[in-house]
């Protein structure tokens, strides 16, 4: 039987071998396969990674002679010796499938130790650089394997830069790295209880197992929870012969994007640093120059390195993030990727990619992904409004954000999760720092620049972001920060704008997000694609008139009780819910009957031409009332004090009300349509006003043809209630109609939002004209959760134990609540073929929802305003990877 291989040579490989190479080692193959200058390399696989992590975290004999093997042809390519005389050096890097920037682990100058460095001097004539490398390697290796916190290194290298008195790390002299070197060797031997390792197989076996150990890290989990990727794909390694940055004032390296990540702009967008090393730029530790610079230090160099990036661009056919390295003028790369970017700059890219002719209009919507357009929602900073700018950095994500200041992770995470809104203010942020990201509005950084850690990642997760801000101070130890000789402490409020990279102080206005021509156009493309039709929910003409903005094809969800809620109709509300008798609460609701009239009419003027579903009242009469504990509250006060004797009894009454309307669980009881059939008076208020609407408008000009009333009966559960419901709106129709003397076409339907309605659907459907599944109710009934309660209980808990997949009020159950939705489409058509059917809960606006209710065969989704967008890409990228 013929062995596994677990480790590939760079020329054994392509871009399309990503699930067993990971991301980065497929593409250094597919470089080298297309003749760019790569550094020569092998990589050992995923397989490799979950062999390992699922067989005790030990390296077994056979992959270590498989790794030494292809070290042996990597020394014969280099005409070097790994540990020799004439030493080759190599870098140990993660790649996995999906990329997860700086997630993971890197080690670079693997193979020092201090015969090697040694060697490396007498052979480049440059101790300086020797020395350097060294310390280096001593660090990330203790970092990284060893767990030595990197900042007990950080705080001797920031010591002897200023015992120099000179600003960067390649300022110090030999005879200030030597004692670096030593100040670090004996900080590993204090901390991690070891000599540091100076056999270099030993090195590298080490450091395999920990770019292996980092899949698992709490920074790594937390990102793949966040992005939604799997857990068992597991990271390749890349372990590739080192080029050097650091080696002279004509070495370099940097980071580049073909286009500009935060706008989508067409042009070379990226950083470098002369005489530094790789991490010195993602790590944030230095600020870098922006790439047009280099043209001006090594112009050789920036013609041949856009020439390169022109061709991964149009080779991959997409936005490239790359790796490069210069050594003594000559350039390499050392990594390219899809690069990750903002909503603006995805949607911007896709388009013009398209008027480019590098891909198809098919291509650009799969190139967006539906829930990145949530970002482009956003509000931003009212450009009116006169700020005073506190400070400024580099505009590394765009977006408006204001919180309190919070210097740590942890307690970032610990504040957003109490409600209270914070910026993670950092010098830089580090990997660790991933949940304080995604708990943040928005990150602000004094060192590092558009291509570190923090904006990669904020970009990514589409978070407003400023690097950079050098006016900004910060004094981690005493919890306090300086802008412009002013001290502040933590927890001052401040404002960013990533678009600007302004700061403010306090919380600065904000305005509704503009849209972009080609935001428009994307959009359009997804309409000539998708099946289904895409309705808002909207409960008030502005909401409305939003809708029509945003791309509704009608309303799906027009919620009354919303209506009753006005300050100047509660009072009104309330004498109908205290009534004593019919007659009385007939009354009060002819008091209402004008008002309803005055919103269904705004609304139907707005969706003239477009179908409108107006739900009739749903909620219990109670939560029209005061709070119980309130009433008694003000009841003691007014009786200590001498109240009026009428308001006590006002009071009083209420309170006799409000306990005798009271329920245990009140979203299981009087309500919806059994409010309907106890209090009938209600609903026939509500049908004879939204009649009473259309003939208004018809009388003020608009077309009947193009008044499309849909009523919903909500809660059904039983034929009966849906025959009697419908039986209560025809009569009162008819009533209207002979009134007025003419008609206008309706239907009427149900709200599916228990699951004996879906066991039933096929009775319902004989009266029941359309069904809307309400998913939000459905998923409480089908689980037995209450959303109120499961989400600040249980539900968090769920998620990180993994016994759920996703918040099932986020994303629905289609395991679940999804088989009954599916039943109650088939048996809804069973009897009625010709049946309406679509979904008004908010999975109506989420991606992986509606590609279920796409394949299903419902006729719509609905959902609010501000996710319209959102479902409409949904819905073509539904079609489009059905027919993949």
């Amino acid at each position: 039987m013929k062995k596994m291989q677990y480790v590939y040579p760079f020329a054994d490989g392509d871009k399309s071998m990503k699930s067993l190479l990971g991301g980065k080692g497929a593409n250094l193959a597919e470089m080298a396969r297309i003749g760019l200058p790569v550094p020569p390399g092998f990589v050992v696989t995923t397989e490799a990674c979950n062999h390992y992590l699922n067989k005790g975290n030990q390296l077994w004999p056979d992959l270590k002679s498989e790794i030494l093997e292809n070290l042996k042809s990597l020394e014969e390519k280099t005409g070097r010796t790994f540990g020799g005389a004439k030493p080759l050096l190599i870098s140990v890097r993660s790649g996995a499938v999906v990329s997860m920037p700086g997630m993971m682990d890197t080690v670079l100058n693997l193979g020092l130790n201090s015969d090697t460095c040694e060697s490396l001097a007498r052979e480049t004539g440059d101790r300086r650089f020797a020395l350097d490398c060294y310390r280096r390697f001593i660090q990330m290796f203790g970092d990284v394997v060893l767990k030595v916190n990197h900042y007990s290194f950080e705080n001797f290298i920031t010591a002897a830069r200023e015992k120099r008195k000179v600003r960067t790390d390649s300022e110090l002299e030999p005879s200030d790295l030597e004692k670096l070197i030593e100040d670090y060797l004996a900080t590993v031997r204090k901390e991690s209880g070891r000599d540091f390792p100076q056999d270099p197989n030993e090195q590298l076996f080490l450091a395999v197992e920990a770019v292996f150990s980092s899949w698992n890290t709490n920074r790594a989990v937390v990102y793949r929870r966040a992005h939604r990727i799997p857990d068992d794909l597991g990271t390749a390694v890349n372990i590739q012969a080192m080029v050097f940055g650091n080696l002279s004032d004509n070495s370099g390296t940097g980071v580049a994007f073909t286009r500009n990540p935060a706008n989508g702009e067409p042009y070379l967008y990226g950083e470098y640093l002369l005489n530094a090393q790789g991490e010195d730029v993602v790590a944030g530790t230095r600020t870098p120059n922006p790439i047009s610079e280099l043209k001006k230090e090594l112009p050789a160099v920036y013609e041949q390195f856009k020439a390169v990036c022109e061709k991964l661009e149009k080779h991959y056919r997409d936005m490239q993030d790359i790796e490069f390295t210069i050594e003594r003028g000559k350039l390499y790369m050392l990594q390219t990727r899809t690069g990750k970017r903002t909503a603006s700059a995805a949607v911007r890219i896709a388009v013009d990619m398209v008027e480019e002719g590098l891909i198809s209009t098919n291509d650009a919507l799969l190139r967006v992904e539906p829930s990145q357009l949530e970002q482009l929602m956003h509000r931003r900073i009212d450009p009116d409004i006169s700020l005073v700018e506190a400070a400024r950095g580099l505009p590394a994500s765009p977006g408006a954000a204001s919180g309190k200041v919070v210097f740590n992770a942890d307690k970032a995470q610990e504040m957003a999760q109490s409600g209270e809104s914070v910026l993670l203010v950092r010098p830089e942020t580090t990997p660790d720092d991933i949940h304080g990201i995604i708990a943040a509005q928005g990150v602000l950084t004094s060192r590092g620049g558009m291509t570190s850690h923090a904006a990669v990642v904020a970009r990514g997760m589409g978070k407003p972001c400023v690097c950079g801000c050098e006016a900004l101070r910060i004094d981690l130890a005493r919890g306090r920060f300086n802008i412009g000789g002013e001290e502040y402490e933590e927890g001052e409020i401040l404002s960013i704008d990533g678009l600007t990279g302004q700061v403010f102080f306090g919380a600065v206005p904000l305005i509704e997000p503009q849209f972009s021509d080609e935001f428009y156009t994307l959009l359009g493309w997804a309409d000539r694609v998708r099946r289904l039709k895409i309705r808002a929910n909207a409960d008030n003409p502005d909401d409305a008139i939003l809708a029509i903005e945003m791309g509704a094809q009608g309303i799906g969800l027009c919620r009354t009780e919303h209506m009753f809620m006005a300050a100047d109709r509660i009072p009104v509300v309330q004498k109908m819910i205290l009534a004593g008798s019919l007659e009385d609460r007939e009354a009060a609701l002819k008091e209402l009957l004008p008002m309803q009239l005055e919103d269904f009419k705004g609304i139907f003027k707005a969706m003239a031409g477009k179908p409108v579903t107006i739900r009739l009242l749903d909620p219990p009469l109670h939560e029209f009332l005061p709070d119980k504990e309130v009433l008694l509250v003000e009841l003691e006060r007014l009786n200590l004090q001498g109240g009026d004797p009428g308001s006590i009894s006002e009071k009083e009454q209420m309170l006799q009300k409000v306990s005798a309307l009271s329920e245990f669980n009140p979203m299981l009881g009087h309500r919806g349509c059994r409010l309907g059939l106890v209090y009938p008076e209600i609903y026939r208020m509500q049908v004879k006003a939204i009649f009473l609407a259309l003939f208004e408008l018809v009388d003020e000009g608009i077309e009947a043809r193009l008044l499309q009333p849909e009523i919903m009966i909500p809660l059904v559960g039983h034929r009966e209630e849906m025959e009697r419901m419908k039986v209560l709106v025809d009569d009162t129709a008819r009533t209207v109609f002979n009134g007025s003397g003419r008609e206008l076409p309706y239907s009427v339907g149900t709200m599916i939002e228990l699951p004996r309605a879906c066991l039933v659907a096929d009775q319902l459907a004989k009266s029941a004209e359309f069904f809307s599944f309400g998913t939000n109710d459905l998923t409480q009934t089908t689980l037995g959760y209450s959303r109120d309660d499961s989400e600040g209980k249980f539900l968090p808990f769920y998620l990180q134990q993994k016994i759920i997949p996703a918040n099932p009020f986020a994303e629905l159950d289609c395991e679940g609540v999804g088989q009954l939705v599916k039943m109650g489409v088939e048996k809804g058509r069973q009897s009625r073929p010709g049946i309406k059917l679509g979904i008004c809960g908010e999975h109506g606006g989420d991606p992986s929802s509606v590609e279920f209710f796409n394949d299903i065969g419902l006729d719509y989704v609905s959902c609010s305003p501000y996710r319209l967008p959102i479902a409409r890409l949904a819905a073509a990228h539904a079609v489009l990877r059905k027919n993949e």
